[in-house]
């Protein structure tokens, strides 16, 4: 067993408390924190994997099936592939976004 003696210089900013409180993964981290959990339920504990190439086709499914067929609530319970193809129809434009009214 390895055993490991205390550094026994402490610098200034070992012994200084941080100002910063620590944070939750913000607005931008939820979408990925969520993908992570439902990635980990529904594929990686529910599979075991005996090969590494058993591992990349199970989870290449997974991600088609997530990414091509699944509805997501983000999008309008609408599949990636159909909101792609919605906003592709769209004829919406930048002229259509009237011109913003100044008050002075």
């Amino acid at each position: 067993m390895r055993t490991y003696a205390p550094c026994p210089v402490r610098t200034r900013a070992r012994s200084q408390r941080s100002s910063i409180a620590p944070q939750g993964p913000g607005p931008r981290g939820r979408p990925i924190e969520s993908f992570n959990g439902k990635f980990r339920d529904e594929c990686l504990n529910e599979h075991w994997f005996l090969t590494i190439q058993d591992a990349r086709q199970t989870i290449e499914a997974w991600r088609r099936e997530y990414n091509e067929e699944r509805p997501h609530s983000s999008l309008g319970r609408r599949t990636p592939r159909e909101f792609a193809q919605a906003v592709a129809e769209s004829t919406f434009t930048l002229a259509d976004v009237p011109e913003p009214v100044l008050q002075g």
